[in-house]
């Protein structure tokens, strides 16, 4: 008897560390059926990411390609002719990161793979390789056989307004467990004391040290808090190339003793039920995933006017322009606050907002199964 091998799909990240487009693929990873579909990975990196001995422990292959600078084209072109020369096996190929795509996705259709482009954000960020990787992924829409987004702008930023009238481009909910994040007060109780914290009054956000997420701004809002309230304290999860910066500005502020940097952490499910309010006022968001998690742990929830719509999911969440001075956001975290946390926010409520990862995984298997057949 021929056992059936699963379907392998070939998922192409940056680097393999804690982040919104790795995590969701790792939750996709965790809850599929391996026995009918396998993911295997290629990264921009020789660095060993924080994902990858769990994804090789469940049976994933980590390929390697150098990282794009303009001055290697050809090297990096060479890079992925070889690895579909030596791996024919694959008829399908995922691509997560947009400025090269329109590279690896073209050479992968010369292969006869079928090709999924996967937007996540809605900006490339400032400055000249900012401008550089928006011209070459403005060729994505011409060289992709399908496309998904984490939000409806998220693809329209990407793919323009014509993609996503498509039937080959769905919108796919950057889904999560949603069972760990439910509010526990015994837990809430273990970390707070674990961070050495008792009475105090947290704010906490979750996201990567990066220009995007704002930090500067969220430190200067929390000093604004911490003056009328010295009890606050500060908790930053996350890491990334501004860290040094960030610490910096901490000590100038004089928060020091009130700002408490975890770093990447793999048990944000935990660290939110130590929290009494999320904070997110970023620059722009493909989605905004932490606000999601921060609502499944029945956290309050203020944000900037950039979160998508599609991240908002209960009224736990309020949100404020960054145009409005810090007052007014420090006068937002006291209100929405006043309850503090929320033990309502039910599994059902997350299942029927569509971020469920049970969900998800299972409308994933059913699209990669339908790519297949055409």
């Amino acid at each position: 008897m021929v056992e059936n091998k699963p379907i392998r799909i070939l998922h192409v990240l940056g680097y393999f560390n804690y982040g919104g487009a790795e995590a969701l693929v790792m939750n996709l990873f965790r809850h599929i059926d391996r026995s009918e579909i396998m993911f295997d990975f290629v990264v921009h990196s020789e660095e060993k990411g924080a994902f990858e001995k769990e994804a090789e422990s469940m049976g994933a292959r980590i390929f390697r390609v150098p990282q794009y600078t303009g001055k290697n084209h050809f090297k990096y072109r060479d890079a992925w002719k070889t690895l579909f020369k030596e791996h024919p096996e694959y008829a399908i190929i995922h691509g997560h990161v947009r400025s090269t795509a329109s590279i690896y996705l073209k050479i992968a259709k010369e292969y006869g793979l079928r090709t999924i482009s996967h937007s996540h954000s809605i900006s490339s960020g400032s400055g000249l390789s900012a401008a550089v990787k928006n011209l070459m992924q403005k060729r994505i829409r011409h060289t992709a056989d399908y496309f998904l987004a984490c939000s409806h702008t998220a693809g329209e930023w990407l793919f323009g307004d014509q993609v996503v009238t498509q039937p080959n481009f769905h919108i796919m909910n950057n889904a999560i467990d949603a069972k760990q994040f439910i509010f526990d007060p015994e837990k809430r109780e273990h970390v707070r004391q674990s961070l050495n914290l008792t009475d105090e009054f947290v704010v906490g956000h979750v996201g990567r040290l990066h220009e995007s997420k704002n930090h500067f701004r969220l430190l200067d809002i929390f000093n604004q808090l911490q003056r009328e309230h010295p009890d606050s304290r500060l908790v930053l999860v996350g890491d990334g190339e501004l860290e040094e910066s960030i610490e910096q500005r901490v000590a100038e502020l004089g928060l020091t003793n009130k700002v408490i940097m975890l770093g990447a952490r793999s048990d944000t499910y935990d660290l939110l039920q130590a929290m009494d309010v999320f904070l997110f006022p970023s620059l722009y968001e493909g989605l905004g995933i932490s606000v999601v998690e921060a609502q499944a742990s029945g956290l309050p929830c203020v944000v900037s006017t950039t979160v998508p719509d599609e991240a908002v999911i209960t009224d736990l969440v309020t949100s404020v322009s960054l145009n409005e001075e810090n007052a007014v956001w420090v006068e937002a975290i006291r209100t929405t606050s006043r309850d503090n946390r929320q033990e309502t926010v039910s599994l059902k409520d997350i299942e029927d907002s569509g971020y469920d990862i049970k969900k998800v995984s299972q409308w994933y298997a059913e699209f990669i199964n339908s790519i297949l057949k055409k």
